[in-house]
């Protein structure tokens, strides 16, 4: 029987959706996230749902091997189709994300991106992208890739200063994520991104605003700049609290992204997104567009999220145990839950106000529109987009949205 986690319901072992989430299904875009959960080494301050070759010894037996991986994964593919329908759909965005995906065969990438192709078709200018470890790449994999179809590479860089790099239990040496981009663009690719985290304990001013240079400097088209969470549980957190290593507080967060929007505004970056910042339209991951806009996208891997429809739901976490239930023909499903109108209304409000062109003020009841007018006053929202009918963070704003979005969905 299919389980479910306590805030959900069961997933049916077929997958199948109520049919209210497929009404109208073909008129919506539709993007594919295809998780690879395996990593070389565990970063002490990650908390997704990765495993090293380890954690997985005797907890799954072959059915966990990577090298069966992809055939395991292209069978959740061939699920989504038995659960979407035969109606056509082209899908619009492929992401790979992990883990490390780029720890597999880029043949086995390939043939994982085959399978959407195969059975759903991609869009004639579909984006598709592959996240990659820095030290897991030379210019034959990258080259491969690209010929395989993909044309878009995010790679983690985090820093540039390697004692950054050291408390963050990176393995890649300073330099080899700035190659990266100069090799994937030789192979082909039309748009790189690099990944960076700023408030790691240790880091200075100094050391951020090296990374933000460093990252600039090799010439990515798009650029990430995420803030250091310490989730409970990672190796991080644990050294945190013994003592070995300091905090950093919201303030220094505050200063680092004011930092990072100083530079990469003066590069010719603009931010489109409260974390992220292109150099073009063209360089906006239209995938994590298609997750802040609610559209429907199918995870597939252990422990990804779909949404389609207004349902969202979540696979099992082990490996093992995802590809148990494949093998024996059943959904990896472990849970799922229907969004209401009213879970949909505010889950809009949450994501888009994070984006550049912000969210409707209709969505608004009349305690979110007072609290809107306040955060107008206050310095937090923009005249011209709130006099056209929405709102939109100004650079105060976006520091502090978290706290503005809760007073908008009242």
């Amino acid at each position: 029987m299919p389980s479910a986690l306590p805030d959900g319901e069961p997933v049916p072992d077929d997958g199948a959706l109520p049919a209210h989430a497929l009404a109208d299904a073909a008129d919506r875009p539709l993007g594919f996230y295809l998780h690879v959960p395996y990593c070389a080494t565990r970063c002490g301050y990650c908390d997704f749902n990765t495993y090293t070759a380890t954690e997985l010894r005797g907890t799954g037996g072959v059915l966990a091997s990577r090298d069966n991986y992809a055939d395991t994964l292209i069978d959740e593919v061939r699920l989504a189709r038995k659960v979407l329908g035969d109606d056509p759909r082209e899908v619009r965005t492929v992401f790979v994300g992990g883990g490390t995906p780029t720890l597999l065969a880029a043949s086995d990438l390939v043939r994982m991106l085959g399978a959407i192709r195969d059975e759903f078709g991609l869009a004639a200018d579909a984006e598709v992208t592959t996240e990659a470890n820095p030290e897991s790449v030379d210019p034959a994999y990258l080259a491969a890739l690209r010929e395989g179809g993909f044309n878009r590479i995010s790679f983690g860089m985090q820093s540039a200063k390697q004692h950054v790099l050291r408390v963050l239990d990176r393995t890649h040496t300073p330099g080899r994520p700035e190659a990266c981009v100069a090799e994937a663009r030789a192979a082909g690719f039309d748009h790189v991104n690099l990944d960076l985290i700023y408030g790691t304990p240790g880091e200075s001013d100094d050391d951020w605003r090296a990374s933000l240079d460093a990252a600039l400097g090799a010439g990515p088209d798009h650029v990430s700049a995420y803030a250091l969470i310490v989730e409970e549980g990672t190796q991080l957190a644990r050294r945190i609290r013994r003592g070995e290593v300091p905090m950093t507080d919201d303030d220094v967060h505050a200063d680092r992204y004011l930092i990072a929007d100083e530079v990469m505004s003066a590069a010719g970056y603009d931010w489109y997104e409260v974390s992220n910042w292109a150099a073009s339209e063209a360089g906006r991951c239209l995938h994590n567009e298609l997750y802040w806009r609610g559209a429907d996208w199918w995870g597939a891997g252990p422990g990804a999220h779909s949404h389609v429809g207004g349902v969202r739901w979540w696979n099992v976490k082990h490996p093992g145990a995802y590809a148990a239930a494949l093998a024996g023909g059943r959904s990896p499903g472990a849970g799922r839950e229907l969004l209401s109108d009213e879970d949909r209304r505010v889950e809009r409000i949450l994501l888009e106000l994070r984006l550049r062109e912000g969210v409707p003020l209709a969505l608004l009841r009349e305690a979110g529109l007072a609290a809107a007018g306040r955060a107008l006053s206050e310095g937090l929202l923009q005249r011209g987009p709130y006099d056209e009918g929405r709102a939109v963070l100004t650079l105060r704003g976006r520091l502090l949205a978290d706290a503005v979005v809760r007073d908008l969905v009242d």
